[in-house]
């Protein structure tokens, strides 16, 4: 009989119809496939079972976080020659029916089940996010999400994203090492608050204000008077704090609030960095509806979020299974075309868009260096399963940025007045 490492191979290239990219090493240690690529680890048959009770993203991510799958290798090497067997076959794994037909397909199930032996596979691993999905965005349903995602202890985060305790794309100068990711930050912070025209005396909105970085950078080196809404109770602990240490709590009020429940506009301007990926498309006019009549007529809001590439089909979008799951529970991504629309249905006048999506690729590669240089730390701060979450997730999201299946856009939107004066200049940027 072959060891496992040549039988999986042969199996998986059979369910595939294609040779698959990496070397596999099983847990009898036998080996196969290329030499010179990085290995997958299966550890154990139980990866095996998790992967063929619940085929497609979501049953690697499982394997992968608890550990019955492993790189050996470049991470970033195995992701990209995985992406096309794994991402860009979720469609064909939405339509069951159609694989199930093919004997080849089904021959090679029922090699791999042989292969994967009993019992059934083992519960889902703690840091999978269980939740219902009715009442999606509710307040109630935001805050959990929220939760699950930011409140894992903030020792965690300062490891990962730094001093700055930024946690969104940088905007760099250069790229490492000349730049650093400190320097980076501290820039698109500057960049934000240079968009919104901010001046001492004004008031600004910061929405999901996160560890307080924008609140804290605005008030003090802008000298405006800031409020922040979170829906973190961590986030806020350690953001009022950092106010504190500042020297700032006449000029910055942190609130645990959702945005929805914010009564005491106007406001001059409003910063909503990462956050807007939270509000779910459903919600997204509603969200866009209330930063404009919390805006005082000429206000700008800078919307800083995520974005997808369009679908031929966008009723048949879905949200990332391995995301939903462990990392944004709730989350979703439009195209920036949807964002630009809802804004402009809810009044705003849309002046500048800008990409940045190659700056979130380096962003995102800091981050897992950061991690990957600390991992003992990282796990003893938060846990075996959620560092690798984390690891996973940060990797293959720079991949993602840096191929132009997402990207990430800072868009500026004026309340403009009837005057039709939106305040801004005849030129925004030098483009050089």
């Amino acid at each position: 009989m072959a060891d496992a490492a040549s039988r999986l191979k042969g199996l998986v290239e059979q369910l595939l119809g294609t040779p698959f990219p990496l070397r596999i090493r099983a847990w009898d240690g036998s080996q196969a496939g290329p030499p010179d690529a990085p290995a997958l680890v299966v550890r154990n048959r139980r990866a095996l079972r998790r992967l063929l009770f619940k085929p497609g993203e979501l049953g690697l991510a499982r394997a992968w976080v608890a550990g019955d799958l492993d790189i050996d290798g470049d991470l970033y090497t195995a992701l990209d020659r995985l992406s096309g067997l794994i991402w860009e076959r979720e469609e064909d794994a939405r339509s069951p029916g159609r694989a199930l037909r093919d004997p080849q397909f089904r021959s090679a199930v029922r090699g791999l089940l042989a292969l994967a032996g009993p019992p059934l596979p083992p519960p889902a691993p703690e840091e999978e996010a269980r939740r219902p999905r009715r009442g999606l965005h509710t307040r109630r349903s935001d805050r959990r999400a929220i939760s699950h995602h930011y409140d894992v202890g903030n020792d965690f985060y300062e490891l990962v994203l730094g001093p700055s305790m930024v946690y969104s794309c940088a905007y760099w100068q250069a790229p490492p090492p000349e730049g650093t990711l400190e320097e980076a930050q501290r820039d698109k912070l500057d960049l934000v608050c240079r968009k919104l025209a901010l001046r001492p005396g004004r008031r600004l909105l910061d929405v999901g204000c996160g560890w307080g970085s924008m609140a804290v950078h605005a008030a003090r080196e802008y000298g405006v008077n800031v409020v922040g809404i979170t829906l973190s109770q961590e986030q806020a602990a350690y953001a009022r704090k950092r106010v504190a240490d500042e020297g700032l709590t006449d000029r910055v009020e942190i609130r645990v609030q959702d945005y929805r429940d914010v009564r005491d506009g106007p406001y001059d301007a409003i910063s909503s960095i990462g956050m807007a990926e939270h509000v779910g498309s459903e919600r997204y006019l509603q969200y866009a509806s209330v930063l404009y009549r919390l805006l005082v007529p000429g206000g700008r809001l800078l919307n800083h979020q995520i974005a997808r590439r369009p679908q031929r089909d966008e009723a048949a979008y879905q949200v990332d299974a391995f995301i939903d799951a462990y990392v944004f529970p709730d989350g979703e991504l439009s195209p920036v075309g949807t964002t630009v629309t809802a804004l402009e249905r809810a009044g705003f006048e849309v002046r500048d868009l800008e990409s940045l999506r190659e700056h979130y690729a380096l962003t995102l590669r800091a981050w897992v260096a950061r991690l990957e240089a600390d991992w003992d730390r990282a796990v003893v701060l938060s846990s075996y399963g959620r560092a690798r979450v984390w690891r996973l997730y940060m990797a293959a999201s720079a991949l993602a940025f840096e191929h132009n299946r997402i990207g990430v856009n800072q868009i500026l939107a004026v309340k403009t007045p009837d005057s039709g004066d939106s305040g801004l200049p005849l030129r925004t940027r030098t483009w050089h």
